[in-house]
């Protein structure tokens, strides 16, 4: 994998590879058929984190990231305003997914992966986006947990409206499930036996990946080890970064690395990753966030994962 650092700055933590770059000029510098699967949490708003951007949501001033307000007395973190995006907006992140896809889809191996992170109202314009960039679309991945996105009463009305919310309350996270489309005439096992790529790795005790998980929300323990606001949790990302390669082996990349959960994730189940990200201060953060997230036993996190569903059941029942 140090072939693919060219002159950017990069580390090597285990069997993985961090670099400081913008993802779409270092995959323009990348050979072809060279990486095996992707997995990434990219940003949807194009430009929530602009350096602009970043520094209102850290001064708590907003801009594109509402700080929204407290929920059941939970202090909930700031959120890119998607419904804000104007026409224009959409247009370009659209055009910033196509051009994306384009650049994937010469890089990874024919039948490698592609798992990309979503939200219930943009992931229809995201998904169609990759699928026109040359990407195969193969499904969905719902990541069950009460996110606390959405269920707020009409901004700047609340006592007018009380009994009223403008979305729902958000209860899952969709994963857009991608492939590099097999050579014509080629099967699943002939793509395995010559790019180790095609299908999904069962899970360890040999059933199906399925394409439904129960998740929590990110731990604190792994927020105050990075302190990313698109975090995810390691007991979710081991899960996709495991069933990513189908012969657990050859290299994943996360083009949008962000504090480096998924390239942790990689170092956690026994695989290679290369992460890329363009902001320094996330890149220093992964440098320091990897080798800690990598280490965390989630063996008490995984025995709880049907919490948040159950959660969200009880309190429906209750409602009724």
């Amino acid at each position: 994998m140090n072939n693919f650092t060219f002159d950017y700055p990069s580390k090597q933590i285990g069997h993985s590879l961090i670099l400081q770059a913008d993802c779409f000029e270092w995959l323009n510098r990348m050979p072809e058929n060279s990486i095996h699967a992707v997995v990434t949490d990219p940003p949807y708003g194009v430009k929530e984190y602009d350096f602009e951007q970043i520094a209102k949501r850290e001064n708590g001033n907003g801009g594109v990231w509402r700080i929204p307000p407290s929920f059941d007395g939970h202090q909930r973190s700031p959120l890119p305003r998607f419904t804000a995006l104007t026409q224009k907006e959409r247009e370009k992140l659209k055009c910033f997914f196509i051009e994306w896809a384009k650049l994937v889809v010469r890089v990874i191996f024919p039948g490698g992966h592609v798992f990309i992170a979503s939200n219930a109202f943009l992931s229809q314009l995201v998904f169609s986006a990759l699928v026109e960039g040359g990407l195969e679309f193969r499904g969905e991945l719902i990541r069950l947990v009460r996110t606390l996105r959405g269920g707020d009463r009409p901004k700047n009305a609340e006592q007018e409206f009380p009994n009223v919310s403008s979305m729902p309350r958000g209860c899952y996270e969709p994963w857009g499930i991608f492939r590099k489309p097999i050579p014509s005439g080629m099967k699943v096992s002939d793509c395995l036996r010559k790019f180790q790529t095609g299908g999904l790795r069962r899970n360890p005790d040999g059933n199906p990946f399925n394409d439904v998980i129960f998740s929590e929300r990110t731990p604190q323990q792994e927020r105050e080890i990075a302190n990313h606001p698109s975090i995810k949790p390691q007991s979710f990302m081991r899960q996709i970064v495991y069933a990513s390669l189908p012969l657990g082996e050859g290299i994943i990349v996360d083009p949008f690395m962000g504090s480096g959960s998924t390239v942790a994730a990689a170092e956690a189940v026994g695989v290679s990753c290369i992460g890329i990200e363009r902001y320094p201060e996330y890149y220093e953060m992964s440098c320091l966030a990897i080798p800690k997230l990598a280490a965390l036993d989630i063996s008490n996190q995984k025995n709880d994962l049907k919490k948040p569903i159950e959660e969200i059941e009880h309190q429906q029942l209750t409602l009724w």
